[in-house]
């Protein structure tokens, strides 16, 4: 989002704010706050997206966004003729208000809400009764079989990696310009950049896979209600988080979203959300901005020798990517808190821990929860089993506890680099990170043990030298993960190895 984006759609909070808190029907009012966001939501998928040298592209891929989410909940609650009726209005505002932006292209004083013009309405007809029709194909074929949507969050995972395959992007571009009469050979893995799409997936694999594990109901209960359609677009593709996170939860969000008696406007509501709000604008477009003109990245590792000022553009780039990240997140709460969602915190003084655990338990805090309970936790729990299967013998190496604790965070920390892109660089800091982890976890049991086998009472340290070994602790922390950084920012396995042949005066 830029300036412009952020005042527009704080502007707008403010408005319905206003408006529910001066309309003596509150609850009438509140209601009508879940339509205006359902509605902002729509258009922002399609007014934040970037433009793209493929014809129409920029139409498409919003389109796409609202179609899968549409699809995956049709699936997931598979609704009979009585919720589809329900779901009529929400369906006919998120039809209007595509149709409505691809008419734009034929008005020239609105053109227009996407970057380029939309296509022309014949073909924006078409390929809504092609959604239309997964959509009711999701509905009929998902009905009463919770297990096959496992086969949809593996088309959301196939869609993801080829978004972040440089290679199948690039075929994918080649194959887009090829419908629409361009020049193939012009294709281009940065053709095909789909706003949103991570923080998209993720929310709709939470979705998925919480419908496949939910435990059947008490015989004689009933089955607890699904989200209706306003509600589960609204949380998929929620403006305010859906550039930069968080990763909010469905049951969490809709708690918000149904809150009638709680005003978004009242006093603190204001103040915190404007509050967080400038807060994140200096962060990101005064601190994160200015760093980026030194901080670390091709060119400046290409060019800089001398030893100091490598250190000094790594720590820059370190500091820049928190308060770019951090900045975002910031707006995206503020948002939030001024519409009365009080979106999940992502960052908690990262890097003032005193080690990488609590590093990671405070930085990026909702990615790493939804890796902790969708793989890490499964993955160990399923080590831990004594049955044997297939693949493992009961007893043996790969049950022990330390196997079971490397795996795991290798596996989990190698997926959390991947998904930031595929390349051997996020390999190499993803593993960077999990063996870091491993070797506090080892470290911090060996210290356990050896306090619980001293039958003496262990010698209390000062304060002094505990605040000395706490400051060191923090900066050891803060460099490994700075150090780290050299790997993210980098394209390729070689130049990375020249910053730190330069780091140490090589």
């Amino acid at each position: 989002m830029n300036l412009t984006q952020i005042l527009a759609f704080a502007a707008l909070s403010l408005i319905v704010g206003l408006a529910c808190a001066w309309d003596r029907a509150r609850v009438r009012a509140m209601r009508a706050r879940g339509w205006v966001m359902l509605a902002a939501s729509v258009v922002a998928v399609y007014w934040l997206q970037s433009s793209s040298p493929i014809r129409s592209l920029d139409f498409w891929l919003p389109t796409a966004s609202i179609g899968l989410t549409v699809i995956v909940w049709a699936a997931i609650y598979a609704p009979r003729r009585a919720e589809w009726r329900a779901a009529l209005p929400a369906g006919a505002v998120i039809i209007g208000i595509v149709a409505f932006i691809a008419l734009t292209r034929y008005i020239d004083p609105l053109c227009c809400v996407t970057p380029t013009r939309p296509p022309d309405i014949v073909t924006v007809a078409f390929g809504g009764v092609i959604v239309a029709a997964l959509i009711a194909g999701a509905t009929l074929l998902f009905r009463g079989r919770t297990r096959w949507l496992n086969w949809l969050v593996l088309g959301v995972i196939a869609a993801f990696v080829i978004l972040k395959l440089d290679v199948a992007t690039q075929a994918l571009s080649a194959v887009l310009r090829g419908l629409n009469g361009q020049d193939m050979a012009q294709a281009s893995a940065l053709d095909v950049r789909w706003l949103g799409f991570s923080y998209i997936a993720f929310r709709l694999i939470h979705a998925l896979r919480d419908r496949v594990t939910a435990r059947p109901p008490a015989p004689g209960k009933p089955a607890p209600a699904g989200l209706t359609l306003r509600e589960f677009v609204s949380y998929v593709v929620f403006f305010p988080a859906l550039t930069a996170g968080p990763i909010d939860r469905a049951d969490r969000f809709v708690k918000d979203y149904r809150n009638t008696t709680v005003l978004p406007m009242d006093t603190a509501s204001v103040v915190a959300g404007v509050s967080r709000i400038l807060l994140g604008v200096f962060k990101k477009f005064v601190i994160a901005d200015t760093l980026a003109i030194v901080a670390l990245n091709a060119v400046n590792a290409a060019q800089v020798n001398a030893t100091i000022w490598m250190w000094v553009i790594v720590y820059a780039y370190a500091l820049r990517i928190f308060f770019d990240f951090s900045g975002y997140t910031d707006i995206a709460i503020g948002l939030g808190r001024l519409f009365g969602i009080k979106l999940p915190e992502n960052f908690d003084r990262p890097y003032l821990k005193s080690n990488l655990t609590l590093f990671w338990n405070s930085w990026h805090m909702s990615l790493s929860q939804w890796f902790r309970a969708y793989f890490f936790n499964p993955v160990t729990r399923a080590l831990r089993s004594p049955r044997e299967t297939h693949f493992l013998p009961a007893q043996g190496f790969f049950r022990q506890p330390a196997f079971i604790i490397l795996f795991g965070q290798v596996t989990t920390m190698l997926l959390i680099g991947l998904w930031h892109g595929i390349t051997w660089n996020f390999v190499v800091w993803g593993a960077w990170h999990a063996f870091g982890l491993f070797a506090h976890n080892r470290w911090a049991e060996f210290a356990r043990r050896r306090n619980a086998s001293t039958d003496a009472e262990p010698t209390p340290q000062s304060p002094v030298r505990r605040r000395v070994v706490t400051v060191l602790s923090v900066v050891a922390t803060f460099n490994f993960v700075a150090l780290g950084w050299v790997w993210f920012a980098l394209p390729s396995i070689d130049l990375s190895l020249t910053v730190f042949r330069r780091l140490v005066g090589g």
